[in-house]
C-alpha cells in the first residue's frame, strides 16, 4: 500500500470539511463527453425540429 502525498494545507481544510468528494478539475475545465451514436440526437431532438 502507497501513501498518498500530503495536500496543501488550504485542500486539506476542504477535505476535512467536504470529505474526499471533490474532483481535481471542474467539469468546463474537462474534455465534454460526446454521444456515441446519432441515435441520442434523435432522441433528444426538440419538437420544433419535425421529425
Amino acid at each position: 500500500m502507497t501513501d498518498k502525498p500530503k495536500p496543501p494545507p488550504k485542500r486539506r481544510r476542504i477535505d476535512d470539511v467536504f470529505g474526499d468528494v471533490l474532483p481535481e478539475t471542474t467539469r468546463d475545465e474537462r474534455d465534454p463527453e460526446r454521444p456515441e451514436t446519432d441515435a441520442w440526437y434523435r432522441e433528444n431532438r426538440p419538437p420544433h425540429h419535425g421529425g
